[in-house]
């Protein structure tokens, strides 16, 4: 089968659409969900903590599982696990019992992204790894986008219980394909062509010789790592603060009900989708063209950066909810163009067995800022959402200049004791 690669990281894609429709079903419905079992805005607050230090230890737990059991069962064990959990949302009635379902969603949403990030290190080589992580993080706006409107349909001719328990089916019937498709990585894989196979392990000739994969502990003393994980902590809270408050956000300043939250959450999440694929054209473009490797992930970041801080600044004085959403896609066009190649960084930086475990890390780091800016929304928010924007901006030159003075310029990072080889000038013939 030729161009297996690519459809590898569709199936992930894939995945990740029906990731976000899981996890903001319970925002879009919030309204409803709410008057039903009796909860407060604050009480939706602690939810969305309650799943996000439940996606931090995920995240973590997820890196290391995937890179001991593989990521054809890592990625199956994830998927199976948050599906049943989104299914049972359908029979809650109470906070003790959305609580815990918000938890075990949590923790089994979080495997699709360290998941991805090692499946795009052993299908791609470096020039390719960007655009292939845009394909995948382009899943995540897709789901965002798809799941507002679908969600308020569904909640409009079946209610909020029959809605939950058909989203949670999406993951059940993508496990099909994935099992048959992903027979094994691209070393072993029966379909996969001899041309391509070449291909992936070209790609990754240097850095097969240098083969360092530190544990965990050992990956916490490169500063390389902390420059993945500060620029995670401080970036992410950005992308997690639409994601969770965006439909509460309309309610509260255009006073919009659920099949209004339809009509609107979705636009911001097509502008996420472009910076998707725009930040990893970009610094694939720039390889190709002999940058080398990290500085070309850097000037993409900056670029995302400098996109997002003025869009913010401005959606603190948005008039009318067209005005908000069309500022609030272009914040996530430059997240999505920067978050697109931090996230390609661990595969650059380390050898395959530590990469899941970087990824881990630095989607837990993330859920950390996060969950700062979880609990600062209700307390910044009584007169307005122009405090907490205001906010969300100071934090991104905080998070490019991490990376900046961090990441340093050369990949892949070398044992100790070794010198660090430079980036290989890619090839202008693959």
């Amino acid at each position: 089968m030729k161009g297996l690669r690519w459809l590898v990281i569709a199936l992930i894609g894939l995945a990740t659409v029906v990731n976000y429709i899981d996890r903001n079903a319970l925002a879009v419905m919030w309204p409803a969900v709410s008057k039903d079992i009796g909860a407060s805005k604050t009480d939706y607050a602690l939810l969305v903590t309650l799943f996000m230090v439940a996606y931090a230890v995920g995240q973590s737990l997820f890196g290391r599982v995937l890179d001991v059991i593989g990521t054809r069962m890592g990625f199956a064990v994830s998927i199976l696990f948050w599906s049943l959990s989104i299914g049972l949302h359908a029979v809650a009635r109470s906070m003790g019992v959305l609580s815990l379902l918000r938890l075990t969603l949590g923790v089994s949403e979080a495997g699709n992204w360290p998941g991805a990030v090692k499946a795009n290190a052993l299908w791609f080589p470096p020039r390719e790894r960007a655009l292939a992580q845009g394909i995948f993080n382009a899943g995540a706006a897709i789901g965002a986008i798809i799941s507002a409107p679908l969600v308020a349909l569904l909640y409009g001719a079946l209610g909020w219980r029959a809605t939950f328990a058909l989203v949670g089916v999406l993951g059940f019937l993508w496990l099909l394909p994935w099992l048959c498709i992903y027979r094994a990585d691209p070393d072993a894989h029966p379909w996969l062509t001899a041309e391509e196979r070449a291909h992936i392990a070209g790609g990754r000739g240097e850095r097969a010789a240098v083969g360092y994969a530190p544990g965990l502990g050992a990956l916490l003393s490169h500063r390389q790592s902390w420059a993945i994980l500060l620029s995670r902590f401080f970036l992410d809270p950005v992308w997690w603060l639409f994601v969770s408050w965006l439909p509460i956000y309309l309610a509260d300043t255009f006073h919009f009900d659920v099949q209004k939250i339809g009509l609107f959450a979705w636009v911001p999440y097509v502008g996420a989708m472009l910076g998707s694929l725009s930040g990893g054209w970009l610094s694939g473009a720039l390889i190709r063209r002999g940058k080398a490797v990290v500085p070309a992930r850097r000037l993409s970041v900056a670029l995302g950066g400098a996109i997002m801080l003025p869009a913010l600044l401005l959606t603190m004085r948005a008039a009318d909810p067209l005005s908000a959403v069309l500022l609030i896609a272009v914040v996530l066009f430059g997240f999505q163009v920067a978050i697109n190649n931090i996230q390609t960084l661990p595969s650059d930086y380390f050898a395959g067995g530590a990469v899941g475990s970087l990824a881990g890390a630095g989607g837990t780091a993330a859920v950390l800022g996060t969950l700062a800016i979880t609990w600062l929304v209700p307390v910044m928010t009584p007169q307005g959402y122009g405090p907490i924007f205001a906010l969300a901006g100071a934090l991104v030159p905080v998070g490019v200049a991490c990376l900046w003075l961090l990441g340093g310029t050369q990949a892949p990072v070398a044992a100790p004791g070794q010198t660090s080889p430079s980036d290989p000038v890619p090839s202008m013939t693959n």
